[in-house]
C-alpha cells in the first residue's frame, strides 16, 4: 500500500505488505523487504536496504550522504536489519571509502528520537539507543547494548556486547563487554550483573566475571594484568569474551573504573 501524495521511485524495491504512509520519498536504489512500514513523511535513498518488518517513523531521513568532508561522492551503502524501530527524526548515513564504504545495523533494535547513527558504523542486534544519541563515524556497537538518553559516542569507539551506557554520558573510550559506564567523560562504574542475570547466566560465570573484573583493573597495565588472571577464569566464556575485547585493539583507550 502506498499512500497516493508519497513519492517512490520506479526503480526502488518494494516487496510484499510494503506499507508506505503520506508524504514520504523512496529514491531508485531502495530495498524495502516484506512488511516494511513507513509511517509517514520518511525519506530514504542511496543504496539502501531496509529488512523485513521495520518500522520507521515521520521525519526519519535514511541513507542521505554522509556528514564526512573526506565523502567525494564515491559508492556507497547502507543495511539494516529485520525488525527494527526507527522512531521520528532519526537520521542513518551510508559509509564512506575509509571506513568500508558500508553502514551496518543489525535486528531488532530500537532508536529513539533524534539519534543519529554516522557513517560507517557497525551496529549489532537488540540494541537500544535512546533520544538524541548520536554515534559518531566508525563506531562498533555490539549485541544487547544500551545507550542512555543525551549521551554522544565518540567516532572509532567500540562497545562491547550487554554493556550499558548511563543517560548524559561522553563516550571516549572503549567499554569493555558487560560494563556499566557513566560520567561526563567515561568511566567505569561496574558491571551490568541484572543484564547477565536476563541473560540467564549461571551464577558462577557471573561471580567468575566479577573476580576477574577487579584483577583486570588493578592497577592502569591493562595488559599486564590480563596475563596475570588465574587459569580458573580462562574456561569462564565471559571472561574470555572481555579478555578478547580488550586485546582486539591495543591501540584504542579502554574505559577504567575512577579509582
Amino acid at each position: 500500500m502506498i499512500h497516493k501524495s508519497s513519492v517512490v521511485d520506479s526503480k526502488a524495491k518494494i516487496s510484499k505488505n510494503v506499507k508506505i504512509g503520506p508524504f514520504c520519498y523512496v529514491g531508485p536504489n531502495v530495498f524495502l523487504d516484506d512488511s516494511v512500514e513507513l509511517v509517514s513523511n520518511v525519506h530514504i535513498e542511496g543504496n539502501t536496504k531496509i529488512g523485513k518488518g521495520t518500522r520507521i517513523f515521520p521525519f526519519a531521513s535514511i541513507g542521505t550522504q554522509p556528514q564526512d568532508l573526506k565523502f567525494k561522492g564515491e559508492k556507497n551503502s547502507l543495511e539494516i536489519g529485520e525488525n527494527n524501530l526507527i522512531r521520528e527524526y532519526v537520521t542513518i548515513n551510508p559509509g564512506t571509502e575509509g571506513g568500508g564504504s558500508k553502514t551496518i545495523i543489525g535486528n531488532n533494535c530500537l532508536f529513539m528520537i533524534s539519534s543519529h547513527i554516522a557513517h560507517d558504523c557497525k551496529v549489532g542486534n537488540e540494541v537500544v539507543i535512546a533520544n538524541n544519541v548520536p554515534l559518531g563515524g566508525h563506531v562498533t556497537i555490539e549485541d544487547s547494548v544500551v545507550i542512555g538518553g543525551n549521551s554522544a559516542v565518540q567516532q572509532f569507539t567500540r562497545i562491547g556486547r550487554l554493556a550499558m551506557i548511563g543517560g548524559m554520558t561522553g563516550v571516549l573510550k572503549d567499554v569493555i563487554p558487560f560494563g556499566l559506564s557513566i560520567g561526563n567523560r567515561n568511566y567505569l562504574e561496574g558491571l551490568n550483573l541484572i543484564g547477565l542475570r536476563r541473560k540467564k547466566y549461571e551464577n558462577k560465570k557471573i561471580m567468575g566475571l566479577s573476580s576477574a573484573y577487579k584483577e583486570i583493573f588493578n592497577s592502569k597495565n591493562l595488559h599486564e594484568n590480563l596475563s596475570k588472571i588465574n587459569g580458573e577464569h580462562k574456561g569462564n566464556e565471559l571472561v574470555n569474551e572481555v579478555v578478547t575485547f580488550i586485546e582486539k585493539d591495543k591501540k584504542r583507550p579502554i574505559c577504567s573504573p575512577q579509582s
